[in-house]
């Protein structure tokens, strides 16, 4: 099991916390902050999906003209997590 509290830039939400099983698969994910409705809705339902098809789906999103959002900074926290450098 991989656990990353990852501090997110330029949202409302101030960090993100992700919880991934040994087959990068999304076991849990919080958000801290944010639009509680919306940062609910998404930890719903990307639960049990595979971190690469959530990057793959919420990356670049943007909120307004912060040039990022919650969904978007959520697909970095998986990246960070896929990529080897979290264990």
């Amino acid at each position: 099991m991989k656990e990353l509290v990852y501090e997110t830039q330029g949202t409302c939400a101030k960090a993100i916390r992700v919880l991934l099983n040994d087959n990068n698969v999304i076991e849990e994910v919080r958000f801290f902050g944010g639009c509680n409705g919306n940062t609910n809705g998404i930890c719903s339902l990307i639960k049990g999906m595979k971190a690469e098809d959530v990057i793959n789906r919420l990356q670049g999103i943007q909120c307004g003209n912060k040039g990022t959002s919650c969904p978007d900074q959520l697909s970095k926290a998986l990246k960070q997590m896929t990529s080897g450098a979290i264990n």
